[in-house]
């Protein structure tokens, strides 16, 4: 049962159609990175326990996935901050939240709670600082998992594997139904670098649309890697979208990895190719750098200067940062984009489209 912080089905549709006419108007702003934020924290074994877990028999250091149910207020806090500063759309702190991540700590069976409790603590957030003319919107985010289903990890076995299609397509059904009951508005299926994982996770969101009778907003964003301009399991950009557009995604683009700078051609390429498609970006801020206070390089104004340089280029329809972002990060980047105008679709209608 859906919680009581939405009400029905008809909800998601109209929220969906109030994405679609933002996404008409202007350029929409995502939320930075969670993992920074949560880093910056610097918390320790018992912070993550919380009073829940304090005689879990695992450590649980570094799950950023379990703050929302052993710690949320700091994770509505993170929320808040980015919503504070212009975010249309916050994800929630899902991005590892599925029974394949959560198997590392002995939280597999927590999978189910833990989305539930961190859309509950997003849509509580949203909600809090939406207006009537200003709608915030939370985004169920799906990450990858540490098991690929695309590439050996064993160097000497190219052909082993330690997952199959349906264990994702198991575990990311758990999770997309947890999401979508819970209430979030769309769908972000995110960091992708293997295909084959995409591919389980649209067809378990596909699943759950037709057994609830609910169609959420889909964007889906592939990770370029490196130089080569290829994903970890060896698709070009082109190629990634040829095997992703049949989910009808509302949104398709690319995210992490890469600074802007090194982003931008790809970006190009996948513009070019994904014409009838809005085009997220979300970039993390340039290179690591263990000097910075993010351990990243790109301060809030080479980030957002890049980013002004992309929507002036009419690329982009919808912007944020990945790691190394802040809430100064995604306030900079959306006084630089104020006035620019969102990249136009030679066919709008997408959402519409996967809905009639």
């Amino acid at each position: 049962m859906r919680t009581s912080i939405t009400t029905n089905s008809r909800e998601n549709y109209t929220r969906g159609g109030e994405l679609q006419e933002l996404l008409q108007k202007r350029i929409v702003l995502l939320d930075g990175a969670m993992g920074t934020m949560i880093q910056r924290l610097r918390l320790g074994e018992a912070q993550y326990r919380g009073e829940r877990f304090r005689d879990w028999g695992h450590d649980l250091q570094g799950n950023n996935d379990v703050l929302s149910l052993s710690q949320p207020q700091l994770i509505a806090d993170i929320h808040d901050s980015y919503l504070a500063a212009g975010a249309d759309i916050i994800e929630t702190n899902t991005f590892g939240a599925t029974r394949i991540a959560q198997e590392d700590y002995g939280m597999a069976e927590l999978a189910d709670a833990m989305n539930r409790a961190a859309a509950e603590v997003a849509l509580r957030s949203a909600r809090r600082h939406a207006s009537a003319d200003r709608p915030r919107f939370v985004a169920g985010a799906i990450g990858p998992t540490p098991k690929t289903a695309s590439i050996s990890p064993d160097v000497n076995d190219p052909g082993a594997r330690n997952v199959d299609f349906e264990q994702l397509r198991s575990a990311y059904y758990e999770q997309a139904r947890a999401l979508g009951e819970a209430g979030v508005d769309l769908f972000l299926v995110e960091t992708i670098f293997d295909t084959l994982n995409a591919k389980a996770a649209l067809f378990a969101i596909d699943e759950w649309f037709e057994a609830s009778g609910e169609r959420l907003p889909l964007i889906i964003s592939g990770t370029v890697t490196d130089a080569s301009g290829r994903i970890l399991s060896g698709q070009t950009v082109p190629a990634f979208w040829a095997s992703v557009r049949h989910a009808r995604p509302l949104a398709v683009g690319l995210n992490c990895a890469l600074g802007a700078a090194l982003m931008r051609p790809y970006l190009q390429e996948l513009a070019r190719v994904a014409s009838d498609t809005y085009i997220s970006c979300y970039p993390n801020a340039g290179l690591p750098n263990p000097m910075s206070d993010t351990g990243f390089d790109e301060t809030p104004e080479i980030t957002s200067r890049l980013l002004h340089e992309f929507a002036a280029e009419g690329l982009v329809n919808l912007v944020g940062g990945c790691c190394g972002t802040t809430p100064e990060h995604i306030a900079a980047i959306g006084g630089a984009l104020h006035a620019q105008r969102p990249r136009l679709l030679q066919r709008s209608g997408a959402f519409y489209a996967a809905v009639e």
